[in-house]
């Protein structure tokens, strides 16, 4: 018996043991979780290199790159550095063209009466400034977002517009190279009543040349595949911003439910989803590092 006795208290104690040691992995794991969210993936912005074939390119437009950035929700603290960042590497691409897709600031969630959009809107002269040191042959380009139609769409778009980014706001511009041309066009936002008028836009267009489309929200992709529109670019999902393994995105945004991240083909359409560089509701991020995108396109010849 004593000897039984001991042996059953050599496992009570292993046992006891073996649950605080369980314990105490479990809080290093969700430490370690909490810092890799909160303080390490949110600031390393991850370049995707992404080809992009379209039928009706011109040859001599082959090869020519888009950087693309998204959702940027300045904040001083949280989303300024990887802005920075952000900036530094897309500059190093030496880009044809930059595009920028919306969402400079953010209106918090359930509290957007006026003073809670006028708290936004002292985002949108650093974040424009942070983006003033853009460079790309073509240009560089913006769409607004729901947050920034939501606040004051003339006033983040004047901020850009001062520090050289172009805004698109149901236009379209043309793209020259080697005596081709395509067209970038940029639609108002859709969720937010920015009335977005494509037709009007498509007008902007001559017939049978190649149209790149820049809109926050990924979705309306189904919608754009009914005109003559080869790529859509968008952003708005934030790719989730926190995905967890086997389960996904924990929340998506209206209108990029869909189509949320990554490259889809929707019938003769193209869409490029980024997952953003900022985040929204809590700084973290899981699953889901911030996205700068260089989009390469190519001339398929049929």
């Amino acid at each position: 018996m004593p000897i039984g006795g001991f042996r059953l208290a050599s496992f009570e104690l292993s046992r006891r043991q073996w649950l605080k040691l369980a314990g105490a992995a479990a809080a290093t794991g969700v430490m370690a979780v909490g810092v890799e969210g909160i303080v390490l993936e949110p600031q390393h912005p991850q370049l995707e290199r992404v080809e992009v074939p379209l039928r009706r390119l011109p040859l001599q437009l082959d090869g020519l790159t888009i950087a693309q950035m998204s959702d940027f929700h300045y904040h001083p603290h949280f989303t300024a550095g990887v802005i920075e960042t952000a900036v530094k590497i897309v500059n190093r691409l030496n880009a044809d063209l930059v595009v920028l897709t919306g969402d400079y600031i953010t209106v918090p969630q359930f509290e957007k009466h006026a003073a809670h959009r006028a708290g936004a809107l002292q985002g949108a002269e650093p974040c424009a400034r942070l983006l003033a040191a853009l460079r790309a042959r073509h240009g560089v380009f913006a769409v607004l977002g729901n947050h920034d139609q939501h606040a004051d769409a003339e006033f983040v778009a004047g901020h850009l517009r001062k520090r050289g980014i172009e805004v698109l706001r149901n236009q379209a511009v043309p793209v020259e190279r080697g005596g081709a041309r395509m067209w970038l066009t940029g639609l108002n936002d859709l969720v937010e009543g920015g009335r977005p008028d494509l037709g009007r836009l498509l007008h902007q267009v001559p017939t049978g040349e190649p149209t790149v489309l820049l809109v926050h929200e990924p979705d309306f992709a189904d919608e754009a595949a009914k005109y003559a529109i080869d790529l859509q670019l968008a952003g708005h999902s934030h790719g989730g911003q926190i995905r967890l393994p086997m389960l996904g995105a924990i929340y998506l945004p209206e209108m990029a439910r869909k189509y949320p991240w990554g490259l889809r083909r929707i019938g003769a359409l193209t869409l490029y989803t980024n997952r953003g560089i900022g985040t929204i509701g809590i700084p973290v991020r899981l699953n889901c590092p911030p996205e700068i995108t260089l989009l390469t396109l190519r001339s398929v010849q049929a």
